[in-house]
């Protein structure tokens, strides 16, 4: 009996698997974990799965096309080690973006969230850096091409962790008012006078105009990810199977790149502009990870922009009413417009929720400016490591950096 393997009612990521493992080692090898799996439950016949044109060279027909074809060229070797590295990696970037997964909508543009993607961003880059290691594929044997684009996306990835380092420097100057208005309403010092009610009062008007001015340096954000997305292609690579599963690597690290980086100018901005809908190929074993969670946040973040929520930064939005509600228990002249305890009952709910965000943004500010030194030390990394005395290429290549950054 002839079965092929997407008759077999799996779900697409043991799909996936079993072809890779077909490709690469035979059913002879992947048999015995057929018929000792219970969860599985596929018959022995698998064994006589149709196979094209089993002794002509060439790799059975993949379902969705062949999964590694495009990685490796026809009559080249691929050891079971190297086939082992891009699985690993493939799979680890799965399991990261999983993570991210949201429990409740409401989790999306929470600063630890925003966190922890960043946090796992940067992961994937040091995985890409063993990979590297891994493969014995130094720098000096890659192609003038792949080394063009990754120095014109790091420049990219620069200058948008400084966009997005001076949007939390703003709200976190914009804070300093808030502090000012809570050593101010802090009654158990005493009641404040007249004058400071009305310094209390003006800091609060004062900090309601700040946060909600546009950063000037956001605005080149929306072509900066459009930049990254033009650069999402695997490019040929010819006789070096390395070579392929580098770039099939690196890929995945500008997919997972380009969207964090996507929703982090959306946050930031309060603008869907930003946002990508990017299509990645079940081909890659991190694929479904990745299209159900930009699916999810996707369609989260729109949500919140359409119903033209005032900030869309969680803690940020607390701190806003927060400060709505206090505002007007003070007028201008000074005069406290409450009692005293409600008055007493909103310092608190501010100070509390103006510590969270201080605390927040710290932490988010500490992995932008962690990612932005791994990018900065990759590319000297990269310029570093071409060959001795191909000074040339050196140059030429430092040219083009020198060029894009003074854009």
């Amino acid at each position: 009996m002839h079965l092929s393997i997407t008759q077999l009612n799996l779900p697409q990521k043991w799909i996936n698997f079993l072809s890779i493992l077909r490709c690469l080692f035979g059913l002879h090898l992947i048999l015995p974990f057929l018929r000792s799996s219970s969860k599985l439950r596929i018959s022995v016949m698998v064994v006589h799965i149709k196979m094209s044109r089993p002794h002509d060279g060439h790799p059975p027909a993949f379902p969705f096309g062949n999964a590694f074809r495009m990685i490796f060229p026809r009559g080249s070797y691929l050891s079971p080690k190297i086939a082992g590295l891009l699985t690993s990696f493939e799979y680890t970037l799965a399991e990261r973006l999983k993570k991210l997964m949201l429990k409740d909508q409401s989790d999306v543009l929470v600063l630890s969230w925003m966190r922890l993607a960043m946090e796992l961003l940067c992961e994937t880059f040091a995985d890409i850096k063993v990979l590297i290691a891994e493969l014995r594929f130094p720098v000096a044997d890659w192609d003038e091409k792949w080394m063009d684009a990754y120095l014109d996306n790091s420049v990219k990835l620069l200058d948008i962790c400084l966009a997005f380092s001076s949007e939390i420097s703003r709200i976190n100057q914009a804070q300093l008012l808030l502090q000012c208005v809570l050593h101010i309403l802090d009654v158990s010092r005493g009641f404040p006078s007249r004058e400071q009610l009305v310094c209390a009062h003006s800091s609060l008007g004062d900090w309601m105009k700040q946060i909600c001015l546009r950063n000037p340096k956001l605005e080149n954000c929306s072509t900066i990810v459009y930049g990254l997305i033009e650069s999402l292609h695997l490019p040929k690579v010819k006789n070096s199977a390395k070579g392929k599963v580098l770039m099939r690597a690196i890929y995945g690290l500008k997919v997972q790149t380009t969207f964090f980086c996507s929703i982090f100018a959306a946050a930031f901005s309060g603008s869907s502009k930003p946002l990508v809908d990017l299509h990645v190929s079940d081909k890659f074993l991190w694929a479904e990870a990745f299209n159900n969670l930009q699916a999810n946040v996707n369609v989260v973040i729109r949500s919140l922009i359409s119903n033209r929520s005032p900030t869309l930064l969680k803690e940020l939005e607390v701190v806003q009413v927060s400060v709505k509600r206090l505002y007007p228990m003070i007028d201008s002249d000074g005069n406290v417009l409450v009692e005293e305890e409600a008055l007493k009952n909103s310092v608190s709910d501010l100070r509390k929720s103006s510590e969270r965000l201080v605390q927040g943004l710290d932490l988010l500010s500490k992995e932008v400016e962690g990612f932005f030194q791994i990018v900065l030390t990759g590319r000297n990394a990269l310029l570093s490591g071409l060959r001795v005395g191909d000074s040339d290429t050196h140059s030429r290549l430092e040219k083009n950096v020198g060029e894009k950054v003074m854009r």
